[in-house]
């Protein structure tokens, strides 16, 4: 895997075509972790670290390859957010379940810090939409990782 995503930096204009499925479905989710962390101008480590043991589970890959994999999606998504190139491809590729599981793993990421940015909240509004996943399934998701995290969950709580 490590590469095959560096021949990806070898070939720009190729980007995310130049790589095997499973590693550009790979990548695809980790950009849009990333996206999601740096929507606030800047990844915070404990962001950049829930990044890395998400996508390391999820993918079941090695501290390396997980380290390998966020700094590539670091650098993929430097400049312009490509939100649509990345969403178009998991929601062709990915079930139901695997795209409520992504949306889930972008919460973690943004509730890494404890608060929600008000981009963030549209970021995931918006991945929710460009996935095909329901309001309800991506508001779902969101109690789920606020109750994992201990942050308040309930009717006080607004729905972003």
């Amino acid at each position: 895997m490590l590469n095959r995503i560096r021949r990806l930096f070898e070939q720009p204009d190729r980007a995310l075509e130049s790589l095997p499925g499973p590693d550009r479905l790979h990548l695809a989710a980790a950009c849009l972790l990333v996206e999601a962390a740096r929507l606030d101008d800047t990844i915070a480590p404990e962001e950049r670290a829930r990044i890395l043991a998400l996508v390391r589970s999820r993918f079941e890959l090695s501290a390396e390859e997980a380290e390998e994999l966020v700094t590539s999606a670091e650098q993929v998504t430097e400049g312009p957010a490509q939100w649509y190139a990345f969403t178009s491809r998991l929601k062709d590729s990915f079930d139901y379940e695997e795209r409520v599981g992504l949306i889930e793993m972008l919460w973690e990421v943004v509730y890494a810090d404890g608060e929600l940015h008000h981009l963030e909240s549209s970021l995931l509004r918006r991945v929710g939409g460009l996935l095909y996943v329901s309001d309800r399934d991506r508001g779902e998701a969101r109690r789920r990782v606020m109750a994992r995290l201990g942050l308040p969950v309930g009717p006080g709580v607004p729905d972003p």
